[in-house]
């Protein structure tokens, strides 16, 4: 790869593939995979992403709402994909799109239906939501009679998923809770065939989940995180690639005499003779002041520098006192050498923060071999 000459964020549709053929390998034959590329494809890259993952035979997408949805179909994306969390504003665009609805509280199946009669449709497909005890989204056990009269009544939408989200399948300390969670969605799953004559097919397990509970899978998983290259633990870790490198390059050098101070309201005082590195990058690109005052590094010529100081809006500086290094030369913010999952606990947050965060005015850069 290139020496970044810039701020990039590099994404490797290689690794991508790497951690699709992973993810499947512990998937039964006949088990479906959904891929999750909402939020920018997790701050990459979405369009990319789900071009490389049709390519690869994925049998779904999710995105979090209609506008990333709209987006996949004007690229040309045909597989199916599944809106999580439609407001009822954006049902005349998802029918136009061709979208799949999660359709998760009374409201809102009364409202899709309305918009469906609208379009004329007859038996459009929807997805129903339910809550098992992640207490987000989600109709409860107890809705199925009120799903089951407005189904009988009309005509205009056919329920052809159900499913729920683990709250804490990472945690494996969390184990009775989540076989909880999976032994209701089971239930419900039961007594709403019942009423409605037919069976849709199930889905509950996310990344975790396709790790730590293999025999959830039903009929289609969904992955987001994992595809990205982080499985929650470090073993499983260890198995993915990294789909997102940050890279930027030193601005420009100073050399601080004991006392003197760097950045906004003198947030590094110098302890001793130093030199330090300004980078062209900030919090308005998603590296926010969290990470600043020594709570992560990043990586100069093979060796790790301390953020110092205040995250500026559009630069961070760096102790390279002991580095061998000059202007112009390359910076790892995260990737394959420093991962992101370091990067973010080091500030007492996580990968997924970090990465949907990086700013969509940062140069994506695609590397497909």
């Amino acid at each position: 790869m290139a020496k970044a000459l810039e701020t990039v964020l590099e994404i490797d549709l290689k690794a991508l593939e790497h951690n699709y053929r992973y993810l499947r390998s512990r998937l039964q034959p006949k088990t479906k995979f959904l891929g999750v590329v909402k939020a920018f494809a997790y701050g990459s890259d979405t369009v990319k992403i789900a071009q490389k993952l049709e390519s690869l035979g994925i049998d779904y997408f999710a995105v979090a709402y209609v506008k990333e949805g709209v987006q996949l179909r004007d690229a040309g994306i045909t597989t199916p994909i599944l809106v999580l969390h439609p407001q009822p504003v954006n049902f005349d665009e998802l029918i136009e799109r061709c979208l799949e609805p999660s359709i998760y509280s009374q409201k809102i199946l009364r409202e899709f239906l309305d918009v469906a009669k609208k379009y004329g449709q007859k038996g459009y497909p929807v997805h129903l939501k339910f809550n098992t005890g992640l207490n987000r989204l989600g109709f409860l056990e107890n809705d199925i009679d009120f799903i089951s009269q407005q189904l009988q009544e009309r005509n205009e939408i056919k329920v052809i998923s159900i499913f729920s989200h683990l709250a804490a399948s990472d945690d494996l300390q969390e184990e009775e809770f989540t076989q909880t969670q999976i032994a209701t969605f089971t239930k419900t799953g039961l007594q709403l065939d019942n009423v409605l004559g037919y069976t849709p097919f199930r889905h509950i397990l996310n990344t975790s989940g396709i790790i730590n509970y293999p025999n959830a899978q039903f009929d289609m998983v969904r992955s987001g995180i994992g595809l990205y290259g982080f499985g929650n633990e470090a073993k499983i870790d260890a198995e993915l690639k990294p789909v997102a490198q940050l890279k930027t390059i030193i601005s420009q050098i100073h050399k601080l005499e004991p006392g003197e101070s760097v950045g906004y309201n003198r947030g590094y005082i110098a302890d001793g003779y130093k030199v330090i590195a300004t980078l062209p990058i900030g919090h308005a690109d998603g590296i926010g002041r969290i990470y600043g005052n020594g709570k992560t590094h990043v990586q100069v010529n093979g060796q790790k520098a301390l953020i110092i100081g205040n995250v500026c809006m559009d630069m961070i500086m760096i102790d390279i006192t002991t580095i061998d290094c000059k202007e112009g030369d390359e910076i790892i913010i995260f990737g394959n050498e420093l991962s992101a999952e370091e990067f973010a606990s080091n500030a007492q947050t996580i990968s997924y923060e970090l990465l949907t965060g990086i700013s969509q005015r940062i140069k994506r850069v695609i590397i497909e071999d």
